[in-house]
């Protein structure tokens, strides 16, 4: 037990200082990244019944702007995580609608599974495969479609975002890998 304890101490250093220019380049990354879904959202189409953007794409502009080479910001954890979570998480909405806390559980974990299986990992996703289940009349309504629309096009968007803001600084460079 005392070993147990003991692990949860720590033991490390704290984080490394970032430079005032990385901080700069994640905020204009991630200003840059929000903006256009945010706008499809609000002013581009707001008689549409679709939900252009999700929470999670908040956790997702943290990795691809602020972590740029941390393998779960690459462009194949941020599509496929998204997409994979959102198909698992519409998938046990369905299957367990009886049972919201069960419906919950099971997205976040099944999604992490499926993850970790197509080497997708991208921690926004259990949020995603969430939204999913605890989401609105909207996003239930979307069903399946909500893996194409908000999740699929505004992750797609904030790629598109992140390849060109990324590649600006000489500092940086995005991605690391595609596949």
């Amino acid at each position: 037990m005392r070993e147990y304890v003991k692990k949860m101490s720590g033991g490390g250093q704290g984080p490394p200082r970032v430079k005032f220019s990385e901080i700069l380049w994640s905020w204009l990354g991630a200003f840059l990244g929000i903006a256009p879904v945010a706008l499809m959202n609000y002013t581009l189409f707001p008689d549409q019944d679709f939900v252009y953007i999700i929470g999670s794409f908040g956790a997702s502009a943290v990795l691809i702007y602020g972590a740029v080479r941390s393998p779960l910001a690459q462009p194949r954890n941020l599509l496929g995580g998204h997409i994979l979570s959102a198909v698992v998480g519409v998938l046990s909405f369905k299957l367990f609608l009886f049972s919201p806390w069960f419906a919950s559980a099971f997205a976040v974990a099944t999604a992490i599974g499926v993850m970790h299986a197509t080497r997708t990992l991208h921690p926004p996703g259990g949020a995603t495969a969430l939204i999913a289940v605890i989401g609105s009349e909207k996003i239930h309504n979307l069903g399946f479609l909500y893996a194409v629309i908000p999740v699929g096009a505004g992750a797609l968007i904030m790629l598109v975002v992140a390849l060109a803001v990324n590649n600006l600084a000489e500092s940086r460079r995005y991605p690391e890998f595609w596949m």
